[in-house]
């Protein structure tokens, strides 16, 4: 079951959602670091977490795959949103410096293509912020969020995946311990949560955060050559001339 816009903006206009807005951006933005002067792009879902991006980038877009839908963003002013095939995106290689993906990586039939497809948009040394559900965590295991549809990953598999698509990972953080429910003593203590689970590093964090880094070369597997023994001449024995 794939999740339209409709699902989305209802989930973070709730109070759990607007819980999971905080606690993701926090982590998101950690990462991010400053934009200022530069271009961005958020890729699934991200506009609730483009907000801070857009009033300090030089240029935010926001690109809504057709299967979810799209809503215009922002709000007032010239609209940064639009529809487009995240695995063939209407931009030129090298044009973004920074891409955030949030509801995006565990949605697509194939993410190989889609992390290619973002390789080709970021400029050498471009980074990107990738949010996507734990395996392991409770959140992937209730549909009762966003977090609980499509394919869920554990960390060793975003290892491969983005090793195999040419992205270095430089930072990576667990968030979102508190459980999946409603419960007004759960949202009041989502705070305590966080701190207990990261200060342990505990493994069933709902959601994995991704800094990785666009690599320009790939790495190629090095074999030892064998060196052909090198052989000495032989001596050879000369008798002694005869005297006389």
């Amino acid at each position: 079951m794939r999740l339209d816009i409709t699902d989305l903006r209802a989930f973070y206009a709730t109070p759990l959602g607007g819980v999971t807005h905080r606690i993701v951006g926090r982590t998101i933005h950690s990462l991010l670091g400053s934009v200022s002067g530069l271009r961005v792009l958020g890729l699934g879902y991200a506009t609730p977490y483009l907000g801070p991006v857009h009033c300090i980038a030089e240029r935010t877009l926001a690109f809504m795959p057709a299967t979810q839908g799209v809503v215009n963003w922002p709000g007032s002013g010239r609209s940064c949103s639009a529809l487009a095939d995240p695995t063939m995106m209407p931009l030129p290689e090298a044009a973004i410096d920074r891409v955030i993906l949030v509801h995006a990586l565990e949605a697509v039939e194939s993410p190989t293509e889609l992390l290619q497809e973002v390789w080709r948009t970021l400029t050498p040394g471009g980074r990107m912020i990738l949010v996507v559900p734990n395996r392991r965590g409770v959140w992937a295991r209730r549909d009762a969020t966003p977090f609980g549809h499509g394919q869920p990953y554990s960390r060793s598999q975003l290892g491969r995946l983005m090793r195999d698509t040419l992205f270095s990972p430089e930072g990576w953080a667990e968030t979102l311990y508190m459980p999946p429910v409603r419960s007004r003593l759960m949202l009041r203590t989502s705070g305590a949560w966080e701190r207990v689970g990261t200060g342990l590093s505990l493994p069933f964090a709902g959601l994995h955060v991704v800094d990785a880094t666009k690599q320009l070369f790939r790495p190629i597997a090095v074999r030892q050559v064998r060196r052909a023994r090198r052989l000495a001449p032989a001596r050879v024995l000369v008798p002694a001339p005869s005297p006389g």
